[in-house]
């Protein structure tokens, strides 16, 4: 198998509608965004497997050898043997590799999150930087698109949080800052026993509104040149914030359930928005 193999393999095993946006990218691009988002399932399952938090912490300091080595010396792994020559044909960052890691890092260290600010250094690290390193390997002319990238990855992520806030809890995690929970009066209690209420209900509603936010600013920084080599990253956003609007409609489900938009709707999402800007 070769590294290229192995990336779409594990990019094929995520299920992820991520990767549906791949779909319409260049050969080489799409091959480079396929070795990117298996780079990142790799270090996520470090977090997911891993239930012993020094067995995590040395696979994590493994992997940032490894970035090392992808860009020193000769890397080792088959997801970083695919990323050798994107990194040095895309001009990908190191330093954003290694935030990603250190994102990962954060989910063995912390199961939650005091305020938003706290909340927004993971996002940024999990998702921002993914979304700086797409907008990279997807092109651009205008530097104001990294502004629309980094917001486009919060928003992104915020809208997972939401929609995981159930899931998250039987694992014991709570990714709603706890401030913002007092300030609602949720305890942690009722989140993690997914008990229902109006204030539970106005606490999602709260956060679905910061999702929006982010959203929209991402929107208004995107320069109308770059648009077209966006695409990808705008398909997401069209998928993501369609999930949000059927999560808004019902907030308290995600805390008992997952809420999921089918197969062929998130690709009529993403066909449409390809229609949409494709010839603009």
């Amino acid at each position: 198998m070769t590294p290229q193999q192995y990336c779409q393999q594990k990019t094929k095993q995520s299920g992820s509608s991520f990767t549906l946006s791949f779909w319409f990218l260049s050969k080489a691009k799409r091959e480079a965004m396929t070795a990117l988002y298996a780079f990142c399932r790799e270090v996520d399952d470090v977090v997911d497997e891993c239930s012993d938090y020094q067995i995590a912490q040395t696979k994590l300091a493994w992997w940032k050898q490894e970035i090392y080595r992808l860009y020193h010396e000769t890397p080792q792994h088959p997801v970083t043997k695919a990323l050798k020559p994107v990194v040095a044909h895309f001009g990908l960052d190191e330093a954003h590799f290694i935030e990603i890691i250190d994102g990962m890092q954060m989910d063995t260290e912390y199961n939650r999150y005091a305020e938003f600010k706290q909340l927004q250094l993971y996002c940024y690290r999990v998702a921002s930087v993914v979304g700086l390193l797409s907008a990279q390997i997807f092109g651009y002319q205008d530097r104001a698109t990294l502004k629309y990238a980094h917001d486009l990855g919060i928003a992104l992520q915020l809208t997972n949080i939401i929609r995981d806030v159930g899931e998250d809890a039987r694992r014991g995690r709570i990714y709603i800052p706890i401030d913002e929970l007092t300030q609602a009066h949720v305890s942690e209690q009722q989140v993690l026993q997914s008990q229902t209420s109006e204030h539970t209900e106005a606490m999602l509603l709260t956060q679905i509104a910061r999702a929006e936010q982010f959203y929209d600013k991402a929107m208004r920084q995107l320069p109308k040149q770059d648009i077209r080599a966006q695409l990808p990253g705008l398909m997401m956003a069209a998928i993501y914030r369609t999930l949000l609007q059927e999560i808004k409609q019902s907030p308290n489900l995600v805390l008992n359930s997952k809420v999921i938009l089918p197969p062929f709707r998130k690709l009529t999402l993403a066909l449409g928005t390809w229609l949409k800007y494709r010839w603009r």
